[in-house]
């Protein structure tokens, strides 16, 4: 084990590890933050939870103890995220080892009001920590100058890519000066990764802790062969049964996000959704909720998964699975950080097979599979199976002297009128209730004629004959 005093770092930057109650580092920080005062380029792949964030943060405050102080509207050091969170989590980090000095920092994203961050860069801040869309917004309004850039960091570049910011990230380096140091960190590395780093690295040091796109040993995953319709069901069940008291649960949409908290509220687990048409503030109360134990369960997109940085978080659920492998260990990489253990389920439907395949050939291994205990697809409800919560019964008929009687009798069918009147053409009608056989049959246009089946037949009588009225007998005269 390498212990932080043993990395150069500087007197304030130790005082402010041992303060978070660590000594030693993890191997990606051992690595990365010798080459990083050495002023290197780096293109450093970790698991997520090993500390790369400290593993940048750290060499970062101490390369910009040296030199002039950010001037107005400048930036000295920059960093990329591609989510809200993980902005947030970065510049917490920031705050966190630079307790003890004099650099100004700030965070920027969308979501919230842009006047107080325009405010906050008036005067220049030595770090800053964005989102791609909402640094081009200040750019654009000249609340920010990116041409005094000692440093650029991408953290997490492979999700940057996978949300449509390879423009915005191409616009932002051509406003940055041509001579900097650039850090690439990332727990994936895809080629078409490396393939954009040649233009923005310069001969880099490449840094691997671990095989490529590969999840934390201390991560127990599990998956359950599950139908789609029985997911809600199970995945109460798992949490009432296991007595499970903070999980974090991954959708692939937000309206699948929000409609499976409303069923676990309604199953009595207190549950909140995170996600991107969430407000700012909505999404931070409801991160802080969950941590405080508050909220039992957080269901997250995916989106929302970077930056979730929760101490000792003991279950992940992936309610549905990915359609990117590589997300899959972005998403388990939430529980065993720093070391600690952690437990990964994943409910698998059989169209989604095709997904556990693809994550299985990325991690070059396969999943444990395992039955859902007192649960088979298309049975008995998980609690229904227990006798927990008894089947409601069925009423029992109503005897029959019970019932209402009718209130009117039934009526009887009038008695045929007769139609001797309705004599036509010499012929008489049948006196009949029953309708003619070509009642309904459309007329041919012919007068007298109707259709009926393909033959043209001439009716004796007409469709709606005419009752005539009996001559009144004459008066007798007086």
């Amino acid at each position: 084990m390498t212990a932080f005093s043993s990395l150069g770092l500087a007197e304030p930057l130790l005082r402010a590890v041992q303060d978070n109650g660590y000594q030693y580092a993890t191997p990606i920080q051992a690595q990365a933050i010798p080459v990083i005062l050495a002023g290197r380029d780096v293109l450093a792949a970790a698991q997520t939870g090993t500390g790369k964030t400290a593993g940048f943060t750290l060499p970062l405050l101490q390369r910009l103890l040296d030199g002039e102080p950010a001037k107005n509207r400048s930036v000295r050091a920059l960093v990329l995220t591609p989510t809200r969170e993980l902005a947030a989590q970065v510049a917490e980090s920031v705050a966190t080892y630079g307790q003890h000095l004099t650099l100004r920092s700030a965070v920027v994203f969308g979501g919230v009001s842009i006047n107080p961050q325009m405010m906050k860069l008036r005067g220049g801040v030595d770090i800053l920590v964005a989102t791609p869309g909402r640094l081009l917004d200040l750019q654009g309004q000249r609340a920010v100058d990116l041409s005094q850039v000692e440093i650029l960091v991408l953290d997490e570049a492979d999700r940057m890519l996978d949300m449509g910011f390879i423009h915005d990230i191409r616009r932002i380096i051509k406003l940055l000066p041509p001579r900097r140091q650039n850090l690439l960190f990332s727990a994936t590395f895809s080629d078409e990764i490396r393939q954009l780093t040649k233009g923005v690295l310069y001969n880099p040091v490449n840094i691997e802790v671990a095989p490529r796109n590969t999840a934390a040993t201390s991560v127990q995953q599990t998956v359950y062969r599950v139908d789609k319709s029985d997911k809600a069901d199970i995945l109460s069940y798992l949490i009432q049964s296991g007595g499970w008291e903070q999980v974090l649960v991954f959708t692939r949409t937000k309206h699948g996000a929000n409609k499976l908290a409303q069923q676990l509220e309604r199953d009595g687990i207190t549950s909140a959704a995170i996600h991107g048409n969430k407000s700012q503030g909505a999404r931070t109360r409801a991160l802080a909720d969950f941590k405080s134990g508050q909220v039992r369960v957080l269901v997250a997109t995916d989106i929302a998964a970077r930056g979730l940085d929760i101490e000792q978080l003991p279950h992940v659920v992936n309610y549905e699975l990915p359609n990117v492998p590589e997300d899959y260990v972005h998403r388990i990489g939430r529980t065993g950080r720093a070391g600690a253990s952690g437990e990964a389920i994943s409910l698998v439907s059989p169209e989604e097979r095709k997904y556990q395949l693809d994550i299985e050939r990325l991690l070059k291994r396969e999943l444990d599979v395992r039955p859902v205990p007192y649960f088979e697809p298309g049975e008995k409800k998980p609690m229904q199976a227990l006798d927990e919560v008894p089947a409601r019964a069925k009423p029992a008929p109503r005897p029959q002297s019970a019932r209402r009687p009718a209130q009117h009798a039934q009526r009887k069918p009038a008695a045929p009128r007769g139609n001797e009147h309705a004599a036509h053409r010499g012929t008489a009608q049948k006196s009949t209730s029953a309708k003619p056989a070509n009642a309904g049959a459309r007329p041919s246009g012919k007068p007298g004629a109707f259709r009926s089946g393909n033959t043209l037949a001439d009716s004796a009588t007409p469709t709606n004959p005419q009752r005539r009225r009996r001559p009144r007998p004459k008066s007798s005269p007086q």
